[in-house]
Parts: structure tokens; sequence; C-alpha cells
């Protein structure tokens, strides 16, 4: 579904992204894990055309995406819940969800998923007329992945959505995610949690200052000395399990 090809990129005349190659299939959760700084974020920012490609391509369903605007690969199928959720602080919880939307033109089929998302999440029922600002971390992550998923993408990509939330709301999340896995909903998931991560992982990649120096099979990621060092940690698996 989705092929990063020697992909360039970054900010001003900094170079971040030095040939960065990856590809996602249909039905997969995939996880991009790494310090910071490592060139997580900014891969999802290339992919979705809010920064622009230097070298290299991103290909979504046999499509180059380098010179599309970054409203236009929504429209595609790709849609991103960004690190931080980002939710409109003053505007209600409902609004945010019909923001989710904004691209779509079939209204009475945009009321029905506003619904059954509602129904999924009653948390964002209950709270559908109060300002998303006034929820908590945990509350309003869960706000940013039903904002995205009202765009019907068929790859979500999430940017670092553990972070900052309690050892209880990561745990709320990443059940939320492996309820959409279990759907088979196509997952890019970008972590420096990646102890969550690779649980719910098929297969990772693991970058470091620009470059992808490991990938395989998530299982297999786990038991790799060189992640079990940098990124879990002695005692990961009593902590995790």
């Amino acid at each position: 579904m989705l092929t990063l090809r020697s992909l360039q990129a970054g900010y001003g005349r900094l170079m971040v992204l030095k040939g960065v190659s990856l590809h996602v299939r249909r039905g997969e959760v995939v996880t991009l894990i790494g310090g910071n700084g490592a060139g997580k974020s900014t891969t999802l920012r290339a992919i979705c055309g809010l920064l622009p490609v230097w070298r290299g391509q991103v290909e979504f369903d046999g499509m180059d995406l380098a010179r599309v605007p970054a409203e236009e690969i929504v429209a595609l199928g790709l849609a991103l819940v960004p690190e931080g959720r980002r939710v409109f602080a003053s505007l209600s919880v409902k609004a945010n969800l019909e923001l989710g939307a904004f691209h779509r033109r079939d209204l009475r089929e945009v009321r029905r998923d506003l619904e059954a998302l509602q129904e999924r999440f009653p948390i964002l029922k209950e709270r559908a007329h109060q300002p998303a600002g006034t929820l908590s971390g945990g509350e309003q992550q869960i706000l940013a992945i039903g904002r995205a998923l009202m765009a019907r993408p068929q790859l979500l990509m999430l940017d670092e959505p553990s972070m900052g939330l309690s050892p209880r709301n990561v745990h709320l999340v990443y059940d939320i995610l492996r309820e959409l896995k279990n759907r088979g909903t196509t997952l890019l998931l970008v972590e420096q949690n990646a102890r969550a991560a690779l649980k719910l992982a098929d297969r990772g990649y693991v970058i470091e200052t620009g470059r992808i120096i490991l990938d395989g099979m998530a299982s297999e990621l786990q038991e790799a000395p060189e992640v079990q060092r940098a990124y879990l940690g002695k005692g990961y698996r009593e902590v995790w399990e």
C-alpha cells in the first residue's frame, strides 16, 4: 500500500532523512521506532505532504505523492493522528470529529460514521458539546484518533500516540489500536514507546539519525540485543506484560 524509496527530506538546509526506505502492506501494523531527533515525525510529515520531498519516492497505491498537496493526500485515503494530538481546543468534540470529514461530500454517510464512532467510543458522545481543550490527555488522544477515522482512511498513521499520557491512558489508547488492527485497519505507528509499539505491530523499522538501521518482524526486533539495549531496557517484559 505504501512504499518509501530512498526518501530524503529536511528543514531549511538541514537534511533529516538520509535515504529512508520502508513499506506497509494492506492490513498490516508497521511501527517506526527510534529516539528523539531520529527522523520519525519527519518521515510522516513527508508522507503526508506537510514537508517537501527532496529526493526519493513516496508511493501510495501506485501513485507518487511527492508533488501532491497535503489536502489531496487526505482525500486519497491517508490520515494522520499528529504528535501532541492537535485538537481544536475551542471547538466542541463533535465539531472536531466533523472536521475530520472535511473533504467528504457524502453527508448522510458522514452522519452515520459520526453516530457509529460515538457508539464505539462513548466518551465522544458524552462530551460531544464540550470544548475539546477541556478533555484530559487520554480523551484528547481518543478524539484525535476518532477525527482521523472520520476521513475513512485506507492507511492511518499515528505520531507518538502515547506521548505525555499516564500508563493507564497508554493502555487505553493501545486497546483502541488493537481493536483497529483486529478490524483490518492498516496502521503506520511512529513511537518512542518501543515496548507498546512492538507488542502491537506485525513488523517494525528502527531509525537512527535519518537512516533505517534495522527492520524485521516485531517479535524478532523485541529479541534483538541492540533494540533491547537502546529502547527496551532491563526487565521490559515484566513491566509491559
